[in-house]
């Protein structure tokens, strides 16, 4: 049976990018057709024939109205008509239901259903022109699709995935085999009698997915899954120059300090995706509450939120679009952890929320990290990060599309807990002394403190936000003119 649309609901609640209201009294608008291509491309969305919008009315009483069609039948006909005809529209989406005819206070309305078009038929476009016939919606209304988004929804059109693809040039000579190495390492303890234990490097990325061969063109050579995961730094930085990983912690500052810890490309580190997150997880996760469990003699204290933020960082890799530009980007708060990543979404947002599909854009990477123990079954990924913050009572994580910056970021918010550990006493004797040294000399700054005490300044921070995070000290004041303040316990 159809549900009739609410039509005074919709006029109410409905936001620019999934409503459009068009006049269109005497018959289809010719516009109508680029607003179908875009809610086809973007979020789905209704079409109101005979209702006029003032744009420049805020009140949202006020802001429509309903002048109603002359013949709904006959418009009707057109549009099945003009619908069903490739020459205007590459795919029809439409079924029955998704156009009704509405009686509204003795006025005809028109209202057209468009649904978001699934990603293995986008981009939908009109009058056969790709290139100029392809539409997304913002809160502006219709666009012409750059080039850059066009080519985005052709990449994830092919089921296959777009790591697959061969990097002409690029050999085992732009692997960094010590990063290889590292992965082989946890590979093998995760899977001790594989057979692909037993292969040499080259064979190993054959099987991964990370060296391919085209036999149509007798070509054979890295694919983007393998250079990306083990290559050399300057070769990933060569090929994929439009692409930025970077890591900043801006937790536990004091002072002026702009950030405690950061990881980017500086020369210290190869820097493809395996060691970049290698590096990121623990650091990312130190502050995170540990259970204290024993299994045998062996301390067990991983707990599903640590699991749960494996998971998002392997996420936002596998379905990260690297061939546009952006950044891959992780941010660490006191209260919360900020994960960017390029690219849209492929699925609605509330079908990913729901879990039960995964639709990687990296399927060779995704294989890659599952093989050492990263990443859940296809489908259940998001629930179970959404299982591991509701297990806490913490705020649901927030995943949010960024269509004008061409990226998605989701935000983990974290309530920090005590550990139910009793420390009576710093857990050093340098600890000790800055804390003798704070409480003769309050004003003392950092650089100064790490003078008295012979280490770096590097050294002293580390001391100072173990410190911090146990309760025994607390600043007053900027880094400059404040005060140190040592806590009794």
């Amino acid at each position: 049976m159809t549900k009739e649309i609410n039509i005074h609901q919709l006029l109410l609640d409905g936001e620019r990018v999934t409503l459009e209201c068009k006049k269109a009294t005497k018959g289809v608008p010719t516009s109508l057709w680029d607003t179908y291509s875009a809610f086809a491309n973007t979020y789905g969305g209704t079409i109101l024939l005979g209702v006029v919008e003032h744009m420049d009315e805020h009140d949202k009483a006020k802001r429509f109205e309903i002048v109603g069609v002359e013949d709904a039948d006959k418009i009707r006909k057109d549009l099945w008509n003009i619908v069903n005809s490739k020459e205007k529209v590459n795919v029809n989406l439409l079924h029955d239901d998704d156009i009704q005819t509405i009686d509204f206070d003795g006025k005809e309305i028109i209202a057209i259903n468009v649904p978001r078009a699934d990603y293995t038929i986008r981009p939908v476009y009109i009058n056969n022109n790709l290139s100029r016939g392809t539409f997304k919606r913002n809160h502006e209304g219709d666009y012409h699709c750059t080039e850059q988004e066009l080519k985005m929804m052709l990449r994830d059109a092919n089921e296959a995935g777009n790591d697959r693809l061969i990097l002409e040039y690029y050999t085992m000579d732009d692997i960094d085999i010590p990063t290889l190495e590292r992965y082989r390492i946890m590979f093998k303890t995760d899977n001790p009698d594989h057979i692909w234990n037993e292969l040499d490097h080259k064979e190993f990325l054959k099987q991964l997915g990370g060296y391919a061969i085209n036999r149509k063109e007798g070509t054979d050579g890295l694919t983007m899954a393998g250079l990306l995961m083990f290559g050399k730094g300057l070769p990933v930085r060569e090929r994929f120059d439009n692409l930025r990983m970077d890591y900043i912690d801006k937790s536990h500052l004091i002072g002026d300090q702009r950030y405690s810890d950061r990881l980017t490309y500086d020369g210290t580190w190869e820097n493809n995706l395996f060691n970049f997150i290698r590096m990121v997880l623990p650091k990312l996760t130190s502050d995170l509450p540990r259970p204290f469990k024993m299994e045998g003699v062996v301390r067990k204290d991983d707990s599903l939120q640590h699991k749960a933020v494996r998971e998002a960082v392997t996420n936002m890799i596998i379905h990260a679009d690297f061939m546009i530009n952006g950044l891959l980007r992780i941010e660490k708060y006191d209260d919360r952890i900020v994960l960017t990543n390029p690219g849209l979404l492929k699925l609605p947002i509330e079908q990913i929320y729901h879990g039960g599909e995964s639709k990687a854009r990296n399927q060779r990477m995704q294989n890659m990290f599952r093989m050492i123990g990263y990443g859940e079954n296809l489908g259940s990924g998001f629930p179970l990060i959404l299982n591991a913050w509701n297990e806490k009572h913490w705020i649901k994580p927030e995943l949010l599309e960024q269509p004008e910056l061409m990226q998605v970021k989701l935000t983990l918010h974290i309530q920090n807990e005590p550990i139910n550990e009793p420390v009576n006493e710093p857990v050093n004797e340098r600890q000790q002394t800055i804390l003798s040294i704070m409480k003769q000399n309050p004003s003392i700054i950092r650089e100064d403190l790490a003078n008295k005490l012979g280490i770096s300044l590097a050294t002293l921070k580390r001391e100072l936000t173990s410190l911090r995070k146990e309760g025994y000290i607390t600043r007053s004041g900027s880094d400059k003119n404040g005060q140190w303040i040592v806590v009794s316990k």
